[in-house]
């Protein structure tokens, strides 16, 4: 979330954003959006995205993380909840001093977002069931928690309504691992493959920058397979068949071909590791079978 919004944080929310791994096949954030709508008529309703894979709590962490800082000023419910109807608790967050709050479960889905704008300031388990819709069963949280506790912040409820205060401290952390900068190679991970195949990595260009050195190349390394790199601005700097590092619209680096798949064709998808070396002498575009080690160890968690 931007701090620019300019308005009072005790002005009551017009606007939810919704993230979710429902997809749209079935009826859950049409029932969802008519719950906020019906609690709260003068909200504002916005998609950050519905198709986050089944259970896939990393991938929507990542996916709320990039688009948290373009959201406006209000509330977000974030839904991927593999552990749904068990003991796991249901949070909000405040952060940005009071501009935006952050509703879901506590699996690690909510914290790297919150981090992205300062952090989280305070927390709440989701406790004062008066806010909360009566539940057949209860397996869509979504519907009978996060969706009428984000209309009723709407309304004009306030935090310290919503439940019992938590220490900051003890919510579950992000699930993504910061990348192993060593002094000849660098052991990063992919966070995000886009549809077009470009494969973010939890890498920025000043991460890389010793390494690359004036030539701007890196040797990228998978699954023993060497690739040369070189560092460009844009897809279409790539060279015709071979892939490239971009600085994505996130700022992050990217494995990328010029109008193809990077995935495809090196063999990656979300999580899989990724070594970059220093460039070989002469090796622009070569392909080279290597040996590496099959269990790097694991790198620290954010």
């Amino acid at each position: 979330m931007r701090h620019t919004w300019g308005v009072s944080a005790r002005s009551p929310f017009d606007h939810v954003a919704l993230l979710t791994d429902y997809g749209l096949d079935d009826e859950f954030v049409g029932v969802m959006k008519s719950v906020i709508a019906d609690i709260a008529p003068h909200a504002r309703i916005t998609d950050i995205g519905h198709n986050v894979r089944a259970y896939d709590v990393r991938g929507g962490s990542l996916m709320l993380a990039r688009a948290i800082q373009y959201v406006p000023r209000g509330v977000v419910v974030a839904v991927v909840d593999p552990g749904v109807a068990t003991k796991r608790r249901m949070i909000a967050v405040e952060v940005a001093g009071g501009e935006g709050v952050l509703v879901g479960p506590d699996n690690g889905l909510l914290v790297p977002a919150a981090a992205m704008v300062g952090g989280v300031e305070r927390a709440v388990v989701l406790s004062n069931t008066g806010l909360h819709l009566p539940a057949p069963g209860a397996t869509f949280a979504g519907r009978d928690i996060f969706a009428p506790v984000a209309a009723h912040l709407c309304n004009g409820v306030t935090f310290d309504e919503l439940g019992d205060i938590v220490d900051a401290d003890i919510l579950m952390p992000g699930l993504v691992g910061l990348p192993q900068v060593g002094d000849s190679e660098i052991l990063a991970e992919v966070t995000w493959v886009d549809v077009y195949g470009n494969c973010q990595l939890n890498l920025g260009p000043e991460d890389v920058e010793i390494l690359a050195g004036a030539s701007r190349r890196l040797t990228v390394v998978v699954d023993g397979v060497e690739r040369s790199a070189a560092m460009v601005s844009a897809f279409d700097d790539v060279a015709d068949g071979a892939i490239g590092l971009v600085i994505d619209s996130y700022g992050m680096l990217a494995i990328a071909k010029r109008q193809d798949s990077a995935a495809r064709d090196v063999g990656l998808a979300n999580g899989d590791q990724v070594v970059l070396r220093a460039p070989q002498p002469g090796g622009k575009g070569t392909t080279t079978r290597v040996s590496l080690r099959k269990n790097a160890p694991d790198g620290p968690r954010q």
